[in-house]
Protein backbone atom coordinates (compact mmCIF):
# COMPACT_ATOMS: atom_id res chain seq x y z
CA UNK A 1 0.00 0.00 0.00
CA UNK A 2 1.24 3.81 -1.02
CA UNK A 3 2.45 5.66 1.48
CA UNK A 4 -0.41 8.82 2.09
CA UNK A 5 1.09 12.16 1.52
CA UNK A 6 -0.31 13.77 4.37
CA UNK A 7 -0.85 17.73 3.83
CA UNK A 8 0.57 20.57 5.65
CA UNK A 9 -1.29 21.42 8.97
CA UNK A 10 -3.87 22.82 9.32
CA UNK A 11 -4.65 25.68 11.62
CA UNK A 12 -7.90 26.09 13.37
CA UNK A 13 -9.16 28.44 10.97
CA UNK A 14 -8.51 26.61 8.02
CA UNK A 15 -4.73 28.04 6.68
CA UNK A 16 -1.68 26.55 6.69
CA UNK A 17 1.25 27.20 8.59
CA UNK A 18 2.66 28.89 5.67
CA UNK A 19 -0.37 31.10 5.61
CA UNK A 20 -0.14 31.83 9.69
CA UNK A 21 3.22 33.80 8.82
CA UNK A 22 2.52 35.74 6.35
CA UNK A 23 0.90 38.78 8.77
CA UNK A 24 4.46 38.51 10.76
CA UNK A 25 6.38 38.61 6.97
CA UNK A 26 4.33 41.63 5.84
CA UNK A 27 4.92 43.36 9.29
CA UNK A 28 8.90 42.70 8.95
CA UNK A 29 8.53 43.86 4.92
CA UNK A 30 6.52 47.25 6.41
CA UNK A 31 9.10 48.15 8.84
CA UNK A 32 12.06 47.11 6.22
CA UNK A 33 9.86 49.58 4.27
CA UNK A 34 10.41 51.83 6.76
CA UNK A 35 13.79 52.43 7.86
CA UNK A 36 14.55 54.03 4.85
CA UNK A 37 11.60 56.39 5.52
CA UNK A 38 13.48 56.90 8.87
CA UNK A 39 16.73 57.42 8.05
CA UNK A 40 15.43 59.91 5.41
CA UNK A 41 14.04 61.90 8.08
CA UNK A 42 16.99 61.43 9.88
CA UNK A 43 19.07 62.18 7.30
CA UNK A 44 17.06 65.75 6.53
CA UNK A 45 17.13 66.42 10.34
CA UNK A 46 21.02 66.04 10.87
CA UNK A 47 21.63 67.68 7.66
CA UNK A 48 19.63 70.97 8.72
CA UNK A 49 21.32 70.96 11.80
CA UNK A 50 24.57 70.79 10.15
CA UNK A 51 23.83 73.77 7.98
CA UNK A 52 22.42 75.54 10.92
CA UNK A 53 25.97 74.78 13.02
CA UNK A 54 27.91 75.97 10.07
CA UNK A 55 26.41 79.11 9.72
CA UNK A 56 26.45 79.54 13.06
CA UNK A 57 30.34 78.26 13.62
CA UNK A 58 31.12 80.54 10.21
CA UNK A 59 29.40 83.70 12.29
CA UNK A 60 31.58 82.75 15.56
CA UNK A 61 34.15 85.85 16.00
CA UNK A 62 33.12 87.98 12.99
CA UNK A 63 30.89 90.01 15.17
CA UNK A 64 33.94 90.66 17.89
CA UNK A 65 31.58 93.68 18.86
CA UNK A 66 31.66 95.62 15.57
CA UNK A 67 28.85 98.00 15.29
CA UNK A 68 29.61 99.30 12.13
CA UNK A 69 31.18 98.71 8.72
CA UNK A 70 33.20 100.99 7.22
CA UNK A 71 34.03 99.24 4.06
CA UNK A 72 32.64 96.04 2.73
CA UNK A 73 33.95 92.91 0.57
CA UNK A 74 31.23 93.38 -2.11
CA UNK A 75 31.25 97.34 -2.77
CA UNK A 76 34.04 99.13 -4.51
CA UNK A 77 35.47 102.27 -2.50
CA UNK A 78 36.80 104.82 -4.45
CA UNK A 79 37.76 106.57 -1.88
CA UNK A 80 36.22 107.07 2.08
CA UNK A 81 38.15 109.03 4.76
CA UNK A 82 37.48 109.28 8.73
CA UNK A 83 38.81 112.18 10.96
CA UNK A 84 39.37 111.75 14.07
CA UNK A 85 41.13 113.61 16.41
CA UNK A 86 44.71 112.86 17.29
CA UNK A 87 46.13 110.97 20.43
CA UNK A 88 49.24 112.37 22.58
CA UNK A 89 51.20 109.50 21.53
CA UNK A 90 53.23 111.72 18.80
CA UNK A 91 54.37 114.05 21.32
CA UNK A 92 57.12 111.48 22.89
CA UNK A 93 58.71 111.45 19.35
CA UNK A 94 60.50 114.13 17.27
CA UNK A 95 58.29 116.00 15.37
CA UNK A 96 58.85 116.99 11.60
CA UNK A 97 56.48 119.97 10.57
CA UNK A 98 54.82 119.19 7.50
CA UNK A 99 54.46 115.22 8.14
CA UNK A 100 53.73 114.17 12.07
CA UNK A 101 50.45 113.89 12.04
CA UNK A 102 47.83 116.51 13.13
CA UNK A 103 44.98 115.62 10.92
CA UNK A 104 44.27 111.63 12.29
CA UNK A 105 41.58 109.31 10.84
CA UNK A 106 41.11 106.42 8.99
CA UNK A 107 40.87 105.68 5.33
CA UNK A 108 39.86 103.39 2.63
CA UNK A 109 40.20 102.87 -1.22
CA UNK A 110 39.79 99.93 -3.83
CA UNK A 111 41.13 102.29 -6.40
CA UNK A 112 44.46 102.59 -5.75
CA UNK A 113 45.58 99.07 -6.66
CA UNK A 114 43.76 96.70 -8.92
CA UNK A 115 42.95 93.23 -8.01
CA UNK A 116 45.00 92.25 -11.11
CA UNK A 117 48.01 94.04 -9.27
CA UNK A 118 46.86 92.04 -6.03
CA UNK A 119 46.74 89.12 -7.51
CA UNK A 120 50.20 89.47 -8.95
CA UNK A 121 51.86 90.84 -5.84
CA UNK A 122 50.40 88.19 -3.90
CA UNK A 123 52.12 85.94 -6.11
CA UNK A 124 55.59 87.07 -4.45
CA UNK A 125 54.27 86.17 -0.77
CA UNK A 126 52.74 82.68 -2.21
CA UNK A 127 56.47 81.69 -3.54
CA UNK A 128 58.20 83.71 -0.83
CA UNK A 129 56.41 81.49 1.70
CA UNK A 130 57.15 78.42 -0.21
CA UNK A 131 59.93 78.25 1.54
CA UNK A 132 58.68 78.14 5.06
CA UNK A 133 55.95 79.10 6.72
CA UNK A 134 55.22 78.94 10.95
CA UNK A 135 53.92 76.27 12.23
CA UNK A 136 51.66 78.34 14.20
CA UNK A 137 49.44 79.50 11.33
CA UNK A 138 50.80 83.71 11.14
CA UNK A 139 53.94 83.58 8.44
CA UNK A 140 55.81 86.77 7.53
CA UNK A 141 57.57 87.55 4.85
CA UNK A 142 59.84 90.62 4.99
CA UNK A 143 61.99 91.16 1.35
CA UNK A 144 63.35 94.33 2.88
CA UNK A 145 65.12 92.46 5.93
CA UNK A 146 64.88 89.11 4.73
CA UNK A 147 62.85 87.96 7.47
CA UNK A 148 60.73 84.52 6.84
CA UNK A 149 58.85 82.59 9.02
CA UNK A 150 60.39 78.72 9.03
CA UNK A 151 58.88 76.86 12.09
CA UNK A 152 58.44 78.38 15.16
CA UNK A 153 61.83 80.40 13.89
CA UNK A 154 62.47 83.12 11.87
CA UNK A 155 65.78 83.18 9.15
CA UNK A 156 67.08 85.51 6.71
CA UNK A 157 65.65 84.60 3.23
CA UNK A 158 68.70 85.21 1.62
CA UNK A 159 71.38 84.20 3.96
CA UNK A 160 69.29 80.63 4.96
CA UNK A 161 68.34 79.98 1.51
CA UNK A 162 71.43 81.54 -0.50
CA UNK A 163 71.29 81.30 -4.48
CA UNK A 164 67.74 79.89 -4.24
CA UNK A 165 66.04 82.89 -3.75
CA UNK A 166 67.02 83.95 -7.59
CA UNK A 167 65.21 80.77 -8.93
CA UNK A 168 61.98 81.97 -6.96
CA UNK A 169 61.77 85.72 -7.04
CA UNK A 170 62.36 87.74 -10.27
CA UNK A 171 63.09 91.26 -10.77
CA UNK A 172 59.90 92.18 -12.17
CA UNK A 173 58.49 90.63 -8.55
CA UNK A 174 60.67 93.47 -6.99
CA UNK A 175 59.39 96.47 -9.57
CA UNK A 176 55.66 95.33 -9.25
CA UNK A 177 56.91 95.62 -5.19
CA UNK A 178 58.26 99.04 -5.35
CA UNK A 179 55.23 100.32 -7.50
CA UNK A 180 52.84 99.47 -5.17
CA UNK A 181 54.54 100.89 -2.44
CA UNK A 182 54.59 104.03 -4.09
CA UNK A 183 50.68 103.87 -5.39
CA UNK A 184 50.18 103.73 -1.74
CA UNK A 185 52.27 106.30 -0.04
CA UNK A 186 50.72 108.90 -3.09
CA UNK A 187 47.37 107.78 -1.90
CA UNK A 188 48.34 108.01 2.00
CA UNK A 189 50.03 111.72 1.30
CA UNK A 190 46.61 112.87 -0.53
CA UNK A 191 44.34 111.47 1.96
CA UNK A 192 46.20 113.06 4.71
CA UNK A 193 47.06 116.55 3.17
CA UNK A 194 51.13 116.25 3.34
CA UNK A 195 53.63 116.16 0.51
CA UNK A 196 54.64 112.40 0.06
CA UNK A 197 58.35 112.82 -0.07
CA UNK A 198 58.05 113.75 3.55
CA UNK A 199 57.02 109.50 4.21
CA UNK A 200 59.82 106.93 4.55
CA UNK A 201 59.10 103.59 4.27
CA UNK A 202 60.14 102.05 7.62
CA UNK A 203 60.49 98.76 9.66
CA UNK A 204 58.43 96.40 9.43
CA UNK A 205 57.27 96.42 5.72
CA UNK A 206 56.25 92.96 5.18
CA UNK A 207 53.61 90.11 3.60
CA UNK A 208 51.97 88.29 5.99
CA UNK A 209 49.83 84.66 5.80
CA UNK A 210 47.53 83.63 8.13
CA UNK A 211 45.55 80.52 8.72
CA UNK A 212 43.62 78.95 11.26
CA UNK A 213 46.11 76.55 12.93
CA UNK A 214 46.31 77.04 16.14
CA UNK A 215 49.11 79.80 17.49
CA UNK A 216 52.48 77.78 18.76
CA UNK A 217 54.48 80.66 19.90
CA UNK A 218 53.70 84.57 20.95
CA UNK A 219 54.58 85.59 17.25
CA UNK A 220 51.85 83.69 16.06
CA UNK A 221 48.85 85.45 18.13
CA UNK A 222 48.57 87.83 15.75
CA UNK A 223 44.57 89.05 17.30
CA UNK A 224 45.60 91.46 20.51
CA UNK A 225 44.32 94.75 20.80
CA UNK A 226 47.31 97.41 19.79
CA UNK A 227 48.61 100.49 18.91
CA UNK A 228 51.49 100.84 15.76
CA UNK A 229 53.12 103.75 17.38
CA UNK A 230 53.47 102.24 20.84
CA UNK A 231 54.73 98.67 19.63
CA UNK A 232 56.87 100.11 16.52
CA UNK A 233 57.60 103.37 17.66
CA UNK A 234 58.77 104.78 14.64
CA UNK A 235 55.59 104.07 12.73
CA UNK A 236 53.49 107.32 11.63
CA UNK A 237 51.52 105.97 8.79
CA UNK A 238 50.36 102.31 8.63
CA UNK A 239 48.85 100.84 5.50
CA UNK A 240 47.44 97.27 4.72
CA UNK A 241 47.09 96.30 1.23
CA UNK A 242 44.81 93.04 1.11
CA UNK A 243 45.26 90.29 -1.31
CA UNK A 244 42.03 88.01 -0.49
CA UNK A 245 38.88 88.78 -0.25
CA UNK A 246 37.05 88.13 3.37
CA UNK A 247 34.16 85.54 3.03
CA UNK A 248 35.16 83.67 -0.45
CA UNK A 249 39.06 82.91 0.82
CA UNK A 250 38.75 83.23 4.47
CA UNK A 251 36.74 83.83 7.31
CA UNK A 252 37.27 85.55 10.90
CA UNK A 253 40.25 88.34 9.82
CA UNK A 254 38.40 91.13 9.57
CA UNK A 255 40.43 94.66 10.30
CA UNK A 256 38.94 95.72 13.72
CA UNK A 257 39.14 99.81 15.15
CA UNK A 258 38.62 99.05 18.65
CA UNK A 259 36.69 102.01 19.85
CA UNK A 260 34.23 102.17 23.25
CA UNK A 261 31.28 100.78 22.67
CA UNK A 262 31.63 101.11 19.00
CA UNK A 263 33.90 98.99 17.15
CA UNK A 264 34.00 99.49 13.28
CA UNK A 265 35.67 97.23 10.75
CA UNK A 266 37.24 96.86 6.99
CA UNK A 267 36.46 93.75 5.52
CA UNK A 268 39.15 92.59 3.63
CA UNK A 269 38.97 92.32 -0.28
CA UNK A 270 42.15 91.66 -3.00
CA UNK A 271 43.55 94.76 -4.13
CA UNK A 272 41.86 97.33 -1.03
CA UNK A 273 44.04 99.16 0.95
CA UNK A 274 43.11 100.59 4.48
CA UNK A 275 45.25 103.13 5.56
CA UNK A 276 45.30 105.36 9.32
CA UNK A 277 47.44 107.27 11.37
CA UNK A 278 49.32 104.65 13.61
CA UNK A 279 48.84 106.48 17.22
CA UNK A 280 46.29 105.47 19.97
CA UNK A 281 43.39 107.53 18.10
CA UNK A 282 43.21 104.42 15.66
CA UNK A 283 43.77 100.85 18.18
CA UNK A 284 43.03 98.24 16.80
CA UNK A 285 43.13 94.36 15.81
CA UNK A 286 42.64 91.35 13.69
CA UNK A 287 39.81 88.69 14.21
CA UNK A 288 41.46 85.24 14.30
CA UNK A 289 40.60 83.55 10.73
CA UNK A 290 38.73 80.56 11.41
CA UNK A 291 38.92 79.18 8.24
CA UNK A 292 41.08 79.83 4.65
CA UNK A 293 44.43 81.59 4.19
CA UNK A 294 44.25 85.26 4.94
CA UNK A 295 46.78 87.44 2.79
CA UNK A 296 47.90 91.01 3.03
CA UNK A 297 50.93 93.39 2.86
CA UNK A 298 51.62 95.87 6.14
CA UNK A 299 53.52 99.29 4.34
CA UNK A 300 54.68 101.70 7.34
CA UNK A 301 55.95 104.95 7.01
CA UNK A 302 57.75 107.13 9.34
CA UNK A 303 58.45 111.05 9.12
CA UNK A 304 61.55 110.60 10.62
CA UNK A 305 64.10 109.91 7.64
CA UNK A 306 66.49 108.39 10.06
CA UNK A 307 64.02 105.16 10.82
CA UNK A 308 63.47 104.80 7.11
CA UNK A 309 64.24 102.14 5.28
CA UNK A 310 64.95 101.31 1.31
CA UNK A 311 62.94 99.45 -0.93
CA UNK A 312 64.11 95.90 -1.47
CA UNK A 313 66.89 95.04 -4.32
CA UNK A 314 66.84 91.99 -6.71
CA UNK A 315 70.22 91.18 -6.52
Amino acid sequence: MAPQRRGAPRAPDGSTAAERRRPSSTRKDRALREVPRAWLRTAGLGAGLALAALLLWSSLGTDDGVTEVLARRGEVVAGRFIEVPCSEDYDGHRRFEGCTPRKCGRGVSDVVITREEAQRIRSIAEKGLSLGGSHGGASILDLHSGALSVGKHFVNLYRYFGDKTQTIFSDADFQLYRDVRQKVQLAMAEAFGISASSLYLTKPTFFSRINSTEAQTAHDEYWHTHVDKVTYGSFDYTSLLYLSDYLEDFGGGRFVFVEEGANKTVEPRAGRVSFFTSGSENLHRVEKVRWGTRYAVTIAFTCNPDHGIADPAFT
